[in-house]
């Protein structure tokens, strides 16, 4: 059992997706980052001075002076300016995301386009043209 499990975790793609996982909490740190320090306060400006991450709804009718007062004071709250946080950051993460697939395919299909101009001699192993009918180096009839 621990064979297989060492023959796992040497799998390239095991390791390719250890590496993404770590490497995807760390971007989404600098996009919440960029949502809570840069973009958010924008938008507040822009909203009249708004803390969107201050928006919430005090279900049992009382007022409270912040999100946070509602909370401590245990009220039931639909806080609706983190949801919109999170859409925001949702977004930012699915953009970029959609603009790295885009550049990898986009490279994908450079290296694919080019179609091959040998082929490998079924008796030497060496490269010879397709179009070929006779293998340059060891002179045998190839199978066309």
């Amino acid at each position: 059992m621990w064979k297989e499990f060492k023959a796992f975790m040497a799998r390239g793609n095991v390791l390719d997706l250890a590496v993404a996982v770590v490497i995807g909490a760390a971007f989404g740190k600098i996009v919440s980052s960029f949502v809570d320090e840069l973009l958010n306060p924008v938008l507040g400006l822009m909203l009249g001075k708004v803390d969107l991450a201050n928006l919430y709804v005090s279900l049992n009718g009382q007022t409270y002076a912040s999100l946070a007062a509602a909370k401590e004071a245990g009220a039931p709250v639909l806080a609706y300016g983190l949801f919109l946080n999170n859409i925001v950051n949702f977004l930012i993460v699915a953009f970029a995301i959609f603009l790295l697939v885009r550049a990898a395919n986009r490279f994908k299909e450079r290296t694919e386009a080019a179609p091959a101009t040998t082929r490998d001699c079924p008796y030497c192993l060496m490269p010879v043209p397709i179009k070929a009918t006779r293998c340059g180096h060891c002179t045998s009839a190839l199978p066309a």
